[in-house]
């Protein structure tokens, strides 16, 4: 969207679609945000299940008004929260015919005869297992990319931020909680850092300050979200998508070119 001249000098198109999947809570929604302000662009942001109607084709209908006010107002973001609720695997949901046919358009505005110039589309998920297969290829979600959790430096980074405006005591050592807070994502830290400054408020002698103990003490009670059985699943999905699409590359390069 920045530089379009550059594409067309390589004679490419951009990817369409981007696919942001991982734990909740790493800043998925956070990230198509940034991406709509850098590249200074109109955002429309769609939650999964606001697309959902108990009346017959009120959904599709939905999705076409959707990609109607984006290619009206290019150059676009269009960034659906939650993707899995209204795109699951054909044949997966109770309700199969009625998710199916909102698959379809999905499928009909995204790749279909209608071109998307000047819009991309972004998606979130914690669930990429049951996203339909059909979205995850090229012409699609073009992209897809793991959202992990916050490492050392990101969660140092998330702590100066919530802090920031805190009366923090000399004793606290925001290096150090970095370290001792492995497991958390960006929103555990933010109810981290409120929980040690409500107990601080909360103390008799009204001291003002946000103490090292606040913090420790608080991590009793704020535990991490994110077990290590969490980081296996997503990275093993992944690891089994990379390999499906780079298996039906070989199987029909000229699909692909």
């Amino acid at each position: 969207m920045k530089y379009p001249e550059r594409f067309r000098k390589m004679g490419i198109k951009p990817p369409k679609g981007i696919l942001l999947f991982g734990p909740p809570g790493t800043g998925k929604t956070l990230l198509a945000k940034a991406v709509a302000t850098e590249s200074n662009a109109n955002f429309i942001a769609v939650r999964g299940p606001e697309i959902l109607s108990k009346w017959f084709g009120e959904s599709e209908r939905a999705i076409r008004e959707i990609f109607k006010k984006a290619r009206m107002a290019a150059p676009c973001v269009i960034f659906f929260d939650e993707i899995d609720a209204i795109a699951p695997a054909r044949g997966y949901a109770e309700d199969s015919p009625a998710m199916d046919r909102i698959v379809a358009q999905l499928l009909a505005e995204m790749d279909g005869v209608s071109r998307l110039d000047n819009v991309v589309v972004i998606a979130a998920t914690n669930r990429p297992d049951i996203v339909d297969p059909a979205l995850l290829r090229p012409g699609r979600f073009d992209r897809i990319i793991y959202v992990p959790p916050p490492d050392l430096r990101a969660r140092f980074e998330i702590l100066k931020i919530h802090t920031k405006n805190m009366p923090l005591a000399r004793d606290v050592d925001l290096v150090e909680l970095a370290k001792m807070t492995e497991g958390y994502t960006g929103a555990d830290i933010e109810l981290l850092a409120r929980e040690a400054g409500l107990l601080a408020m909360r103390e008799v002698d009204g001291a003002g300050e946000v103490s090292m103990k606040h913090f420790i003490e608080a991590m009793k009670k704020i535990k991490p979200s994110i077990t290590p059985e969490m980081i296996k699943f997503y990275e093993a999905w992944y690891d089994r998508m990379k390999q499906t699409l780079a298996r039906e590359r070989q199987r029909a390069p000229t699909l692909y070119v």
